[in-house]
């Protein structure tokens, strides 16, 4: 049988103490970024501000976001910056519709720099009929920033305002 004398212990468990601090320390040391609350609130404001009519969540956008519009719409792809975005995607729907979309949140949830929100829209088209649609937004944030979407929706109700 092996002993260990009392400095080995007292040294075995000082290296123990110090590797439970580790993950600590790095944590201090890198520098600052937002947690899962502060990027729900983030995203939440800009809902409330779109809402309200002083702003959109495309505020928050990065200039070299990525966004996805799942589905089959015509609308539908991948959009690699924010002017090709608002240009290719949103301005077309907003061409179809004679009042801004207003949202309703449903619910944020955020884990990390992940935040998803489940939301509808509501808006009078052209027409004078009713634009509703339901969304869910898989969004990425960094340093406050949306640098990737992921957008789900009705893309039949998205069609139908489209033609």
């Amino acid at each position: 049988m092996r002993s260990t004398s009392p400095i080995h212990r007292s040294a075995a468990i000082a290296l123990l103490g110090l590797a439970a601090l580790l993950p600590s320390i790095a944590m201090a040391a890198s520098p600052a970024s937002p947690s899962a609350h502060d990027n729900a609130a983030i995203v939440r404001a800009a809902f409330d501000a779109w809402r309200d009519g002083r702003g959109s969540v495309f505020d928050l956008l990065a200039d070299d976001v990525e966004w996805t519009v799942a589905g089959t719409s015509p609308v539908s792809g991948v959009y690699r910056s924010r002017q090709a975005f608002l240009d290719q995607a949103v301005a077309p729907i907003t061409a179809r519709l004679a009042t801004p979309i207003v949202p309703e949140v449903q619910h944020v949830v955020a884990q990390g720099d992940a935040v998803v929100v489940l939301w509808q829209g509501t808006a009078t088209a052209r027409d004078g009929g009713t634009y509703r649609n339901h969304y869910a937004w898989h969004m990425q944030l960094e340093g406050g920033h949306i640098v990737r979407v992921v957008a789900f929706l009705d893309t039949w109700a998205l069609a139908e305002l489209m033609e």
